[in-house]
């Protein structure tokens, strides 16, 4: 090396040598271009006591040419010889103070030695970060973990460390993008002891753990800010947030799609098989179930197969009753256990259904479904008496059994004899829905058991509108909040209330979007098409707007409850028109089905009004339910203690007749009724009020040690005198 060079080199190890100087340095590679004044005050110089000093620095600096000055903006700045002297003095200062062979634990479930540059290109891949400032971010983190002296790393501690230098620097948009999903040692640690407790098993655990992070990734990088902000603040509520992008809610299955195509697996994965359409009612009832389980991977809530009874009748022709029941009895005990699904019954054919061609075993043409009046009947009567069977311990929750009821179910003897049997179990379990299906505008709708319907308004098309699609999301809106949020002023009540409505409309559109963009790879089953033809029309989906505490909204408005107040059941109906005008604007403007509906959602009806009581207190707050178990009403409950149904609950019912889905449960307590009776019941519910889908609920105590049952609420078993042994099912205890 000439003498020249070593003379500079000796220069520049002067000009690093002061810890003032190299502190001016380090300040302008972190913070940029400085001006005099700025970079005095940086070092906490006072300017009338240490400007000789600093100047001395200063001007030592630029000699050495490791800073300039930039005459227009009067800001110093490094050099590229500057920038180079302190990546040299960094490397120096890791070999001097870094232990050899510090770990990390990295997310690869590895050990790997520590690389600052790891840092920046996590920084500028994740965040999109600009490479200097990456740079930056990552040096400063790496001083930081040398002084820790920790013994070793990992890498949640290093993102943490790195989040905490974005927030002081004011980079909240990286760090909003940085921040890593996943839970605490302890909340895992917790999450496994109660599992353990409630011998629940370990793949609960994951499905648990996974759905936590999911939730966060959707909160963070899925919705807006405004949209999650309203879920955790409890404006809304997002029903199955954590797989909101990932599928759709609910489906309504068309079995002739795979009695007449069969079951092409291979679509799904090249490793699986195709089978070809059933051949006989065993293959046909496996072939349903396969269907229902392959679905459930790519469904998040329920399944509906609406005309179960009527597709499946070409299959018993010519078959035994026993036969048809055994048949029957296994497919209901697969799916109890391994799907939760719904099924529509028939007890007369539709003149719409029944012109259509029925397809038998081996996709043989069977001529039309109007020829299977019989079929279709047994199919309906053993399924309620197996499911009565299965029920005579404890109720069988699952699958469940919706009657839908026409205005020829009254006229023909052998459907009211079956519709009095279905009543029975309900009487005795409060296990089936019935849907009423008696008018004009309701001929062509089906519904699933949570009480969302489908109707034929999309394309006019009854099976194109109703069936191989479904719900794609719901979202519940909290009214009560709206109410105190307003001040009980109606205009601005009116006001937050479209505001939400439109909220809500947004993260629908997202998981829209969503869906449709990703759909075939995240639902390739659902999607398989034939000739073309998708079985899954995620297009036709309708999109639900929930609602949580209407009464109670209306109620904590005048102070007063429906039945007192004539003002409280005109804001109810007040709520309704404004619901249709929405309604009609939105899916006229987004060109999508929007409903606005008032269904069970019991993490939603809880949650809420905890939510609301912790902002306004308990004393301010109206619910339902008890201090300890409060609730927002989502279910019209029409309580039958004495036999006598509540006006008031009727009267609301009445009232949101507007909706496009609303579950009306009959509480039938310990009163004592009779089948026919009951069925009459039905049949007034559903001609004079006009309710469209209605349940009985029963309140079921079962014995563990005896396997014995009683109707209502007990605390101690009749039979054996156990009290930690009993269990209580009650469909609506928080709705």
């Amino acid at each position: 090396m000439s003498i020249s060079h070593r003379v500079r080199g000796v220069k520049i190890l002067k000009a690093v040598s002061s810890s003032v100087r190299l502190q001016l340095l380090n300040l302008l590679f972190d913070r940029g271009p400085l001006s005099y004044t700025d970079l005095m005050s940086s070092l906490k110089m006072n300017p009338n006591r240490d400007a000789g000093r600093f100047a001395y620095h200063l001007k030592f600096l630029l000699k050495a040419d490791l800073i300039e000055a930039d005459v227009e903006t009067k800001k110093y700045c490094l050099t590229e010889l500057g920038k180079m002297v302190l990546d040299v003095a960094d490397r120096i200062d890791k070999k001097a103070f870094k232990p050899r062979g510090m770990p990390i634990r990295t997310s690869r479930f590895a050990l790997e030695e520590f690389d600052v540059n790891k840092i920046a290109n996590s920084l500028v891949k994740e965040t999109k970060m600009p490479a200097d400032l990456a740079q930056k971010i990552a040096k400063e983190a790496e001083k930081r973990l040398l002084k820790s002296k920790t013994k070793y790393l990992t890498a949640p501690l290093i993102r943490e460390v790195v989040n905490t230098i974005l927030i002081e620097k004011g980079l909240e948009e990286y760090r909003h993008k940085l921040t890593r999903l996943g839970l605490p040692v302890f909340d895992v640690t917790t999450l496994i002891d109660a599992k353990n407790k409630m011998l629940q098993k370990s793949t609960s655990i994951h499905e648990t753990s996974g759905e936590i992070v999911l939730r966060e990734y959707m909160l963070l990088n899925v919705f807006s800010r405004d949209i999650a902000d309203a879920h955790l603040s409890g404006l809304l509520h997002i029903r199955g947030l954590s797989s909101w992008i990932l599928k759709p809610s609910e489906i309504m299955h068309d079995l002739r799609f795979f009695f007449q195509n069969g079951l092409n697996l291979e679509k799904t994965s090249a490793f699986q098989f195709s089978y070809s359409p059933p051949q006989n009612l065993e293959s046909a009832l496996g072939m349903t179930f396969n269907v229902l389980l392959h679905s459930a991977k790519e469904i998040d809530e329920l399944q509906t197969i609406d005309y179960f009874n009527v597709f499946l009748a070409p299959f018993i022709r010519g078959v035994e009753n026993a036969r048809v029941r055994e048949a029957l009895r296994l497919f209901i005990a697969n799916v109890n256990q391994h799907v939760d699904a719904s099924f529509g019954l028939e007890l007369t054919i539709p003149d719409f259904v029944a012109d259509k061609p029925a397809f038998g075993p081996l996709r043989t043409h069977m001529g039309k479904y109007g020829d299977f009046v019989e079929e279709i009947q047994v199919v309906a009567s053993l399924l309620l008496e197996i499911l009565a069977e299965q029920s005579l311990v404890k109720p069988l929750f699952n699958p469940k059994a919706i009657i839908k009821i026409r205005s020829e179910t009254f006229t023909n003897e052998r459907a009211k004899t079956i519709l009095l049997k279905a009543h029975q179990l309900s009487l005795e379990k409060g296990l089936p829905y019935f849907a009423n299906s008696l008018g004009k505008n309701r001929k062509h709708s089906v519904f699933s058991a949570s009480g969302f319907r489908l109707d034929a308004n999309l394309s006019k098309d009854w099976e194109i509108d109703t069936l191989r699609t479904g719900c794609l999301g719901c979202v519940t809106v909290n009214l009560p909040r709206i109410t105190y949020d307003s001040g009980k002023d109606v205009k601005k009540f009116f006001e937050i209330f479209r505001e939400r409505l439109e909220l809500s409309a947004r993260a629908l559109e997202i998981k829209d979007r969503a869906l449709k963009q990703h759909g075939k790879s995240l639902l390739p089953f659902l999607t398989q098409s034939t000739c073309g033809d998708h079985y899954f029309r995620v297009e036709n989906c309708s999109r639900l707007i929930n609602l949580a505490g209407l009464k109670e909204a209306a109620e904590a408005f005048h102070g007063k409850s429906v039945s007192e107040s004539e003002k409280t059941l005109e804001l109810i109906e007040d709520i309704i028109k404004d619901i249709e005008v929405f309604t009609q604007r939105t899916s006229r403007k987004r060109g999508r089905r929007l409903s606005i509906v008032m269904l069970p959602d019991f993490e939603a009806s809880e949650r809420l009004v905890q939510m609301d009581i912790e902002k306004y207190g308990i004393g301010k707050i109206r619910f339902s339910g008890t201090r300890e178990k409060p609730f927002y009403t989502t279910v019209n409950k029409l309580i039958d203690s004495d036999g006598k149904v509540s006006p008031e609950s009727l009267r609301f019912g009445q009232k949101i007749h507007g909706l496009h889905g609303a579950l009306t449960a009959t509480e039938l307590e310990e009163a004592e009724h009779k089948a026919d009776e009951l069925m009459t019941l039905t049949k007034q519910f559903f001609e004079n009020y006009d309710l469209e889908f209605l349940t009985y609920n029963r309140r079921i105590t079962y014995c563990a040690n005896c396997k014995k049952s009683w109707i209502g609420l007990l605390h101690k078993c009749p039979s054996c005198g156990s009290i930690g042994t009993l269990t209580t099912f009650d469909r609506f205890a928080s709705t």
